[in-house]
């Protein structure tokens, strides 16, 4: 599938919403690394469209004391896939994985 040619309007306001989503994410990162998110609420935000589309490892690797090789084995552990977003995860692994991160 080839990339569609967008006139510089589009182009301006399709890089204008990339930029709110990436905003809002760092933001729910933040509230989430600060504590005033837990891994529970974020879940329950599946239904966000920019929150939703944030990756497990991510969403992992966010809580302190958390780093990439700790999220890629609990991610392992889990069975959850390592390109799985929030919005794709089944009741089963979010179970597992909030039982996993709030012993």
């Amino acid at each position: 599938m080839a990339i569609p040619e967008l006139s510089p309007e589009a182009r301006a306001e399709a890089l204008e919403k990339a930029k709110a989503a990436r905003i809002k994410r760092a933001q729910v990162r933040e509230e989430l690394k600060a504590g005033k998110l837990t891994v529970a609420q974020v879940l329950d935000m599946r239904e966000d469209p920019i929150v939703g589309r944030m990756k497990i490892s991510t969403l992992i690797e966010t809580l302190p004391g958390y780093g990439k090789a700790k999220a890629e084995r609990i991610m392992r552990e889990l069975q959850i896939a390592e390109s799985r977003r929030i919005r794709g995860i089944g009741e089963r692994q979010r179970e597992a994985l909030l039982a996993r991160l709030t012993k």
